[in-house]
C-alpha cells in the first residue's frame, strides 16, 4: 500500500475529473455570462470559478475523507430517508430533469438553430431530439467501445477545435470587453451574481454523485486510506481546476467581447454559434456543431447511465435497469422540448434549493474526521438550511409564480429575517446556526454519557 501517486498517475487523475466535470453544456454558461456581465466579467468570473471549478473538486475531497461510498451513504448520517430523498432528487436533478435534456437542446442550439427559420424551431427541435435520444438509448442498452472511441479521440478533437475558436478570439478580438455597459444583476453585484451562475453547470451536484468513480481510480492505483485519497484528489483537482479555470476564462471573455461584432443572445448556445461563424463561415460553425452533438451524446449516455444504475440500486426489488433507461429517456425527451430557456428557466428554483443542502453535505464531510458524521450535526445543519433553502426556490421561481400571495409574504418574510438573502445565500447563517446547535446538542449528550460512565 503507498502514500502518495506519481506526478503522471496525478495528471491522470485530474484528466479523468476535468472529462467528467467538462461537458458541452458547461460551454454555454460562462459565454452567456460574460456577454451580460460586460466591464464586469472579471468579478463575475471569479465567483463562477468557486461554485462551477471549486465546489466540484471539494465534492470528490468530502467523499474521500468521509469515507462514502456512495451519495446515499454520504447523507445517511441525516437520516436513511432523507438520504435516500436527497439521493433521488440529486441524480434527477442531474439526469433526466434538467441536465440529460439540456445535452440535447445545447446541441441543437449550437447545432440546427442558425439553420433553421423560425417558424421551424419547434418541430426542428422535436425531429432532433427525437435522433437524439434514439441514439442514446441505443447505445445506453448495448454496451460498446463507443464510449471509450468518445473519450479518447472525440474529447481531445473537441477541445482542439475549441482551442482553436478560442485563439482566434484572442488573436483578432470582436470588440473591446471593457467597453460593454454589464447588464441587469451584474451591474451592482456581478460577483454574486457570477457565484449563482456557477450552479447552473451542476457540477458540484454532479461531484456527489460521481465522486466514487475517483476515489476508486485512486484505490486501483494503490492508495488506500481515506486521508491519503483526500489528499491525492486535491493534487490532481489542481490539473483539473487549472484547465476549466483558463477555458472559463477564455469563454467568458468570448462573451463580453461578443457584442462588438455579434447580436446579443439569450442563451450561451446561440452566441458560441454565431461567433464561430463569425470566424470561420458555415464550414466552421458546421464542424463545431457536429463535434457539440457527439459531446453532448456522451454526456446524456454517461447520465442515463448512471442515474438508472442508481435507481436500481436504491430500489432493487422495482423495475428493471432497462425500464429506467427507457422511462428517463422518454422524460428526458419530452422535457427537452420545452426548450434551452425553458429548461434553464426552471432549474434555477431547483439548484437554488439542493445546492444549499449540498455544499453543507460537502462541508460536513469534510469535517467528519473531527466531527466524526455525527447525526445531531448533520440533523440541525440540514434542516436549518432546508428551510432557508426553500425560501432561495421561492424568490427564484418565475415571474407568475412570484406574484402569488403566500410567495410573495415568505419572500418579503426572508428579506426581513435572513441576511444575504438579496444576494441569493440567505441559508449561510441558518446553516451556521443548525452546526452550532447540533453541535452543542452533541456535546451535552456526550457530557451525559460520560457522567453515567
Amino acid at each position: 500500500m503507498k502514500e502518495k501517486l506519481h506526478l503522471r498517475q496525478n495528471l491522470l487523475v485530474g484528466s479523468l475529473l476535468f472529462g467528467l466535470f467538462f461537458g458541452a453544456g458547461n460551454l454555454i454558461f460562462p459565454v452567456q455570462m460574460g456577454q451580460a456581465a460586460g466591464n464586469h466579467t472579471l468579478s463575475a468570473m471569479i465567483g463562477f470559478l468557486i461554485t462551477g471549478v471549486g465546489l466540484p473538486v471539494l465534492g470528490v475531497i468530502a467523499s474521500a475523507l468521509s469515507e462514502s461510498e456512495s451519495l446515499f451513504d454520504m447523507a445517511k448520517p441525516v437520516s436513511s430517508g432523507y438520504a435516500v430523498l436527497f439521493t433521488c432528487a440529486l441524480y434527477l436533478t442531474i439526469g433526466p430533469l434538467f441536465a440529460i435534456p439540456r445535452t440535447a437542446t445545447v446541441a441543437f442550439e449550437v447545432g440546427l438553430h442558425p439553420f433553421v427559420s423560425g417558424g421551424q424551431i419547434k418541430p426542428g427541435l422535436f425531429l432532433f431530439s427525437l435522433i437524439f435520444f434514439s441514439l442514446t438509448v441505443f447505445f445506453t442498452l448495448r454496451p460498446s467501445r463507443i464510449m471509450d472511441w468518445i473519450g479518447a479521440y472525440l474529447t481531445p478533437v473537441f477541445l482542439m477545435l475549441l482551442s482553436v475558436l478560442l485563439i482566434a478570439v484572442f488573436a483578432k478580438p470582436m470588440g473591446d470587453a471593457g467597453s460593454f455597459p454589464p447588464q441587469g444583476d451584474y451591474q451592482a453585484k456581478p460577483f454574486f451574481a457570477g457565484l449563482l451562475d456557477g450552479y447552473n453547470t451542476m457540477d458540484a451536484l454532479a461531484s456527489l454523485a460521481f465522486a466514487i468513480i475517483i476515489i476508486s481510480g485512486i484505490q486501483n492505483l494503490g492508495v488506500r486510506k481515506p486521508r491519503s485519497i483526500a489528499v491525492e484528489t486535491c493534487k490532481s483537482g489542481l490539473v483539473s481546476v487549472f484547465l476549466m479555470a483558463i477555458i472559463y476564462a477564455c469563454l467568458a471573455y468570448m462573451g463580453a467581447a461578443s457584442p462588438g461584432s455579434i447580436s446579443r443572445a439569450d442563451n450561451g448556445g446561440l452566441i458560441l454559434s454565431m461567433v464561430s461563424r463569425h470566424y470561420f463561415g458555415i464550414p466552421g460553425q458546421v464542424l463545431l456543431a457536429a463535434i457539440v452533438v457527439v459531446a453532448c451524446l456522451k454526456t446524456a449516455i454517461g447520465l442515463i447511465t448512471a442515474c438508472s444504475e442508481m435507481f436500481r440500486k436504491l430500489f432493487p426489488k422495482s423495475v428493471s435497469y432497462q425500464m429506467y433507461v427507457a422511462l428517463f429517456t422518454l422524460l428526458s425527451f419530452f422535457i427537452a422540448n420545452f426548450g434551452l430557456n425553458n429548461i434553464i428557466q426552471w432549474s434555477v428554483p431547483i439548484l437554488m434549493f439542493l445546492y444549499p443542502l449540498a455544499i453543507t453535505l460537502i462541508l460536513l464531510s469534510l469535517l467528519a474526521p473531527w466531527i466524526h458524521r455525527q447525526r445531531d450535526i448533520y440533523r440541525w445543519t440540514t434542516v436549518f438550511t432546508g428551510i432557508a433553502a426553500f425560501l432561495d426556490f421561492c424568490k427564484a421561481l418565475p415571474k407568475p409564480f412570484q406574484g402569488m400571495p403566500a410567495i410573495k409574504y415568505l419572500v418579503h418574510l426572508a428579506e426581513r429575517i435572513l441576511p444575504g438573502f438579496a444576494l441569493g445565500f440567505g441559508w449561510i447563517v441558518p446553516a451556521f446556526c443548525g452546526f452550532l446547535a447540533g453541535w452543542v446538542l452533541w456535546r451535552i449528550r456526550k457530557g451525559e454519557s460520560a457522567a453515567l460512565s
